[in-house]
């Protein structure tokens, strides 16, 4: 089994449906766990709460994070990866619908590796989630250790 895994942060049920059909339809085999609020995303980072038990590997390859999220915002959550020495270099993908600038530019400087803007078009949608998957499972290269 392939032990790369994919957590993606969303708390929209639909984009959460959409994301997850583009990534098997671009035949990504991967791991997908899901969370749905910025507290919970932190738990299974950080295995407490919920997620102190939870199996698979101690991170994920990669984490696509939706900014507007309950509880903590997106932002929050990645500004507390980013002061976790654990979670530094964690790869995380801003994949939100805003358009706002000032999300762009916090997203960069609170360490996002990638800002992605969800189109509206489910076709352009399932490629740029796919194109996400390909690169960030097979093309990138990690560092050894996070």
């Amino acid at each position: 089994m392939n032990s790369k895994t994919i957590l993606l942060v969303e708390d929209n049920t639909q984009d959460e449906m959409l994301t997850l059909r583009a990534l098997r339809r671009a035949n990504v085999a991967n791991r997908i766990d899901v969370v749905r609020d910025g507290q919970q995303a932190l738990d299974y980072l950080f295995r407490e709460g919920e997620f102190a038990d939870r199996d698979g590997p101690v991170l994920p390859t990669v984490v696509l994070l939706d900014i507007g999220l309950p509880r903590l915002s997106g932002l929050e959550v990645l500004e507390r990866l980013r002061g976790d020495t654990r979670t530094a270099m964690l790869p995380v993908v801003i994949l939100t619908s805003s358009d706002e600038e000032r999300d762009l530019l916090k997203s960069y400087q609170v360490g996002a590796n990638s800002f992605v803007r969800k189109p509206v078009d489910f076709a352009e949608f399932a490629e740029t989630v796919a194109l996400l998957g390909v690169y960030w499972l097979a093309t990138n290269k990690p560092p050894l250790k996070q």
